[in-house]
């Protein structure tokens, strides 16, 4: 089990929870959990490859090592940043709900976690599994995109869902036009994506073939 362990007179503290097929994980992936940390006090960024996801299920996904070892080397450089293979190692479809318990341990003394996704993602939290006790476990930071209106997405929650308005914090985050398909893309054009992940991520890309059939 992947966990910290405080002594017992240390605050409680503060865990990032970054899930995601991470297919290549990118400076966008990076700079969002960097500006999370720091803006919401997390002593960690946890990030979280998925290894069954459930809502991709016609997708073709890189195999999980591959994605768990390009994440492990793209968060290398910073001490804050941990990588967790729980979902890649279960059998089972990779669910928030049961990803978010295996870190909360007890949940009065565990720690405090925040899971940090996309603003448009939160919208349907209403789908996802034990949603209801999801909100008890921990808190979300919603993550704005480019082009995205907070200001819509505020008004969204407050008609779905009122009482979510305190379990949800915004983070809007400078545009960064980029994202996993647009980097599979440029690999299988042949074209560079240099800066557009870590170098190590780059290397690891060209050394495995990786993304090389679109």
């Amino acid at each position: 089990m992947f966990f910290f362990r405080t002594n017992d007179n240390a605050a409680a503290i503060n865990i990032g929870l970054m899930g995601g097929t991470f297919d290549p994980i990118h400076v966008g992936h990076l700079v969002t959990a960097e500006e999370a940390r720091q803006q919401f006090d997390l002593d960690y960024v946890v990030f979280v490859p998925t290894g069954n996801p459930p809502h991709k299920e016609k997708e073709i996904i890189t195999l999980p090592e591959h994605r768990y070892l390009m994440t492990s080397l793209a968060v290398m450089s910073n001490p804050y940043f941990f990588v967790s293979s729980v979902e890649i190692n279960s059998e089972k479809p990779s669910y928030t709900i049961d990803t978010v318990k295996h870190f909360s341990g007890n949940e009065k003394e565990g720690p405090a976690l925040f899971f940090i996704t996309g603003a448009d993602a939160i919208l349907e939290i209403f789908s996802w599994k034990d949603y209801e006790k999801l909100l008890r476990l921990c808190t979300f930071i919603a993550v704005s995109r480019p082009g995205y209106s907070l200001d819509r997405f505020r008004e969204t929650l407050d008609q779905v869902c009122p009482d979510m308005i305190n379990k949800v914090h915004l983070l809007e985050i400078p545009a960064l036009a980029v994202s996993s398909t647009y980097i599979r893309e440029r690999v299988a054009l042949g074209k560079t994506i240099k800066y557009l992940t870590p170098e190590p991520v780059e290397q690891y890309i060209k050394k495995h073939g990786l993304y090389l059939t679109g």
